[in-house]
């Protein structure tokens, strides 16, 4: 290569490092300006105390209420989300130049936005309330509504990992739900209930890997119609077997499961009822996240996994069975969301009824995106969710001039900014929905 020649291709990488330079992502500072502004209106709104409930029924902890000035207290908030505001504009102006530093204040900006829009809508929302906004009792529903949630974000990140697109979810979950309730009834075992459940999904999941993995079929396709053949099972069996005189051979809620107190973790203030006094498929949920967190970036399985979804060519040449791994995990995935499903019938103490997961499954494919296909992520983003529905459901007790159906619209709006990209880049792995053949 002659010098003219080297003199243009450093041009050229010159020319590429400023347009690459000059790009610049406003995602992260409009989000925390659309946060401050809120904050602003409730600031503007809020008037009189708002009281807060600590206490648990079941405590043997009594913790008095705690009375807040509504509009001094959303001060704070503002002010603390204006800061991180401030911030993230002068990161994203900074280019990086702040390196580590500069992503740890990000880090801490995000979290402060959080928490500051979320316990400054409860200050607002119980400002002036006769009622008292039970904190306990709103985190434990948080963890009931989430846990579905969580199991079907945790099978997306196993299924698309290992690059195959589960839009069967809502599928596994309905199953799950369908034939968990019906064994246990059937039998009299909640625990034999809690076995079918995964299997039923795990069906669901093989049908996936067989149509999309062996023939080739177009992933999303399959997924979809997947879950109009579960609903349309199941509403099948749910209208000839589960009703009338059938509802209590095979449709009963006296086996299911019951809540488990953690002996001295359970009396913990606020968190404790929250997270230790919850049915066995709660812990699951806890195990399952952490074991996966785990396996999935430091095992072998979870190296194989991630080689199928990223670059299954480059799997194949060092021996790895691409799309045995891909059919092996995509039943596992479902049989993740599966065990999920049967949280709305036996872990709820419900009989089944027709659409029970009620596009539950959906949304944890949103979660699962906007947690970035990593299993801590899935987790928050499905607690988000939750909390938004577990909020909707106190805001009828506070009296509020909130319209709960404004705020049960909130896990959608968020779903629809997830899928967006809005709250930021999120990429795939490379190979999903992409057939391979050898």
């Amino acid at each position: 290569m002659t010098a003219i020649d080297l003199s243009h291709a450093s041009q050229g990488a010159t020319s590429t490092a400023g347009d690459v330079k000059e790009k610049l992502s406003w995602k992260l500072p409009i989000t925390f300006s659309v946060a401050t502004l809120l904050l602003l209106f409730f600031v503007m709104k809020a008037s009189g105390d708002t009281v807060f409930r600590l206490n648990d029924h079941n405590s043997h902890i009594e913790i008095p209420d705690v009375s807040v000035p509504a509009v001094a207290t959303l001060v704070v908030f503002l002010v603390l989300a204006a800061a991180a505001t401030a911030w993230s504009y002068v990161s994203t102006l900074g280019r990086g130049r702040y390196g580590r530093t500069g992503r740890i204040l990000d880090v801490v900006a995000t979290l402060a936005v959080g928490i500051a829009v979320v316990f400054g809508f409860l200050v607002f929302a119980g400002a002036g309330s006769t009622g008292a906004v039970t904190l306990t009792s709103t985190f434990a529903i948080t963890v009931a509504i989430s846990t579905p949630l969580i199991f079907g974000s945790l099978s997306g990140v196993v299924s698309e990992r290992v690059g195959v697109v589960n839009i069967a979810i809502e599928g596994d979950l309905l199953v799950g739900a369908f034939t968990g309730v019906m064994v246990a009834s059937y039998f009299h075992s909640s625990i034999l209930g809690l076995i079918a459940a995964p299997i039923a999904g795990a069906f669901i999941g093989a049908l996936l890997a067989l149509f999309s993995v062996k023939y080739g079929v177009d992933q999303i396709i399959v997924g979809v119609v997947l879950n109009v053949l579960a609903l349309g099972l199941t509403t099948f069996f749910y209208g000839t077997l589960m009703s009338g005189q059938g509802q209590a051979i095979f449709n009963t809620n006296q086996y299911s499961l019951h809540p488990i107190r953690i002996p001295v973790l359970a009396d913990i203030p606020v968190i404790g009822p929250m997270l230790f006094a919850q049915t066995i498929l709660v812990y699951i949920m806890y195990v399952m996240v952490v074991l996966l967190t785990i396996f999935l970036f430091r095992s072998r399985w979870g190296l194989r996994m991630r080689a199928c979804g990223e670059h299954p060519k480059a799997a194949d040449t060092v021996g790895i069975k691409v799309n045995r791994t891909r059919t092996l995990n995509t039943i596992l995935g479902s049989a993740i969301a599966g065990l999920g499903g049967a949280f709305f019938t036996l872990g709820n103490g419900l009989g089944f009824t027709e659409n029970m997961s009620a596009g539950n499954g959906y949304i944890a494919l949103a979660a699962m995106i906007l947690g970035k296909w990593h299993p801590l992520g899935a987790l928050a983003a499905s607690v988000m969710f939750g909390f938004a529905k577990s909020v909707a459901l106190l805001m009828p007790s506070l009296n509020s001039s909130i319209p709960s159906e404004l705020v049960n619209m909130i896990p959608y709006v968020i779903t629809i900014i997830a899928v967006a990209g809005f709250v930021g880049k999120s990429r795939p792995p490379a190979a999903e929905n992409i057939p391979y053949l050898k």
